[in-house]
């Protein structure tokens, strides 16, 4: 088959079924290459619209930079898109039904998130940087959970935030927000 024929039947498959085959190079912080199919890359909206479709067509996968994602951030991230391709994420419930994930998404999510603070920030962080929204989702989901439920004086704790009020000012704030406290 000559290589006019291949790329005129490439034309005439569908688009899901040559995204399977092609693939893209995404490159994270450090310089490390992690191989992937468009149609789990095009989760990204971002790198979705820095696929160059001209250029897939040549055979070379294209290389899309990302500088704000670390490599072991990018690896958890396509972890995740290539998951949700195969068995999306059902929505998660807003107000939160429980502050325990695994009564808010299925299994699998759920221990997806079940990770080090810093690195659940940092996939909320590439998350958003990529505009990948079911991921964005699940990791605001998983800080909202953490969340549920506590005082003031246990997300301090939670999350090492230093309390930098007077007792005077913390006292102000919840005259002030007294209605709060009622519900």
């Amino acid at each position: 088959m000559s290589a006019l024929e291949e790329k005129s039947q490439a034309a005439d498959a569908p688009a899901d079924e040559t995204e399977d085959t092609r693939s893209v190079h995404l490159v994270s912080q450090e310089g490390e290459s992690f191989d992937i199919k468009v149609s789990v890359a095009k989760m990204s909206n971002l790198v979705k619209t820095m696929i160059d479709e001209d250029a897939e067509e040549d055979g070379d996968a294209q290389e899309i930079p990302l500088p704000n994602v670390k490599a072991s951030v990018l690896s958890k991230v396509i972890e995740f898109c290539a998951h949700y391709k195969e068995d999306p994420m059902n929505e998660i419930e807003k107000p939160l039904k429980s502050a325990n994930m695994h009564d808010v998404v299925q299994e699998w999510y759920a221990k997806f998130v079940e990770v080090q603070q810093e690195t659940l920030f940092e996939l909320i962080l590439a998350a958003n940087y990529m505009d990948i929204k079911p991921l964005l989702d699940l990791t605001c989901a998983t800080v909202a959970s953490m969340i549920k439920g506590k005082t003031a004086e246990e997300i301090r704790k939670t999350f090492n935030i230093v309390n930098d009020f007077t007792p005077e000012e913390e006292a102000q704030v919840r005259e002030e927000n007294k209605w709060c406290e009622d519900a």
